[in-house]
């Protein structure tokens, strides 16, 4: 470190203590939060505030433990403690509710989940080899593990709908869709991304590609796009239905290594007509200036998937071993982008 970054005053080497302290038991945050999830806590304050004695009672846990837990959760915005020590709702604990459309609970409940955390306590190990040790702690890749576990396949799919939600209006918006033709929403989770898509575009029809144990609980039985989509069951490793306007590719490329992504564009190519087009809807990693939940979300890919945020330029490497070229990168008004994709 050279002289000019080192820290000089009390007060800087106070400050840099402090967060190098307080960072190193960040994991206690996502443990506690957990905790509030579990028990419910914000459903239990909808009808008013309450203390710690009084949620214990109705959740069935350690009254001590559960008021160091919230007064904690307290200092990071979760939950609000007042003057006699009755705990409240605050705008970030009201996402965690069930009863609510903008609800981000299963989304928090996933990542606070010891699929997501068991990993990131070998992220060392991760740096060391250049691969996530997810698949030596649970036996399998994520997905080929989810394929065995009901609770946690359903969690899983019910927070990348959670998510989907906060962002696929805005993404819908920033694409300029035909009037008429076809789209396919490929590993498309619960619909509800195409579901907004052809209630915007009253005259495009929609397949949503998934495998049968998620398509079971689809959402896109609305009367707003009745008789204009349909399901199919695949696997986009394999082969994806041919012929299609559009294909799209949601949050897809990212959590995959280079390879595995070669592997899916290349059955997307050989499913596109020369004017079909395939959307990939990711985070498009820029060179210089890259937000925080780009960086973030980078270093889950790397612990839990051996995916990455991409640059363009990486981006067109795959696309070109598939046979495939960007035509444009469309910015959205979240994180991510649509790259618009050609065949060669």
């Amino acid at each position: 470190m050279s002289d000019a970054t080192q820290p000089t005053q009390a007060t800087e080497i106070a400050a840099a203590v402090t967060q190098v302290l307080g960072d190193s038991l960040g994991y206690l945050y996502p443990a506690a939060l957990r905790v509030a999830l579990r028990t419910d806590i914000a459903g239990h304050l909808t009808d008013g505030p309450k203390t710690a004695a009084q949620l214990a009672e109705l959740t069935g846990v350690h009254a001590p433990s559960l008021h160091r837990v919230l007064r904690f959760l307290a200092t990071r915005g979760i939950f609000r403690e007042d003057t006699d020590s009755a705990f409240h709702l605050t705008p970030a604990a009201h996402v965690l509710r069930t009863d609510v459309p903008y609800s981000v609970r299963p989304a928090a409940l996933l990542f606070t989940d010891e699929m997501y955390w068991k990993p990131a306590g070998r992220l060392e190990d991760t740096v060391r080899d250049g691969s996530t040790a997810f698949n030596d702690i649970f036996g399998a890749p994520l997905f080929d593990h989810l394929q065995g576990e009901g609770e946690r396949e359903r969690l899983f799919t019910d927070a990348m709908d959670t998510m989907s939600m906060t962002e696929q209006n805005g993404i819908v918006a920033s694409y300029d869709f035909p009037q008429t033709g076809t789209v396919i929403d490929l590993a498309g989770g619960l619909g509800g991304f195409l579901r907004t898509l052809l209630a915007r575009n009253p005259g495009l029809r929609g397949v949503l590609f998934e495998r049968e144990s998620v398509l079971r609980r689809h959402k896109l039985d609305d009367p707003a796009i009745e008789g204009r989509w349909e399901t199919a069951v695949g696997d986009f490793f394999e082969a994806v239905p041919p012929g299609a306007d559009f294909y799209v590719l949601k949050r897809i490329i990212h959590d995959k290594s280079d390879a595995d992504s070669v592997r899916i564009l290349r059955t997307v190519r050989n499913a596109m007509s020369e004017r079909s087009r395939l959307l990939i809807v990711d985070a498009v990693r820029p060179d210089a200036d890259i937000s925080p939940s780009v960086t973030i979300s980078d270093v889950l890919m790397l612990t839990v998937f051996d995916g990455q945020e991409r640059s363009d330029e990486e981006l067109e490497v795959l696309l070109s071993a598939a046979d495939l070229k960007s035509l444009r990168v469309i910015s959205t008004p979240g994180t991510l982008s649509i790259v618009e994709v050609a065949p060669v």
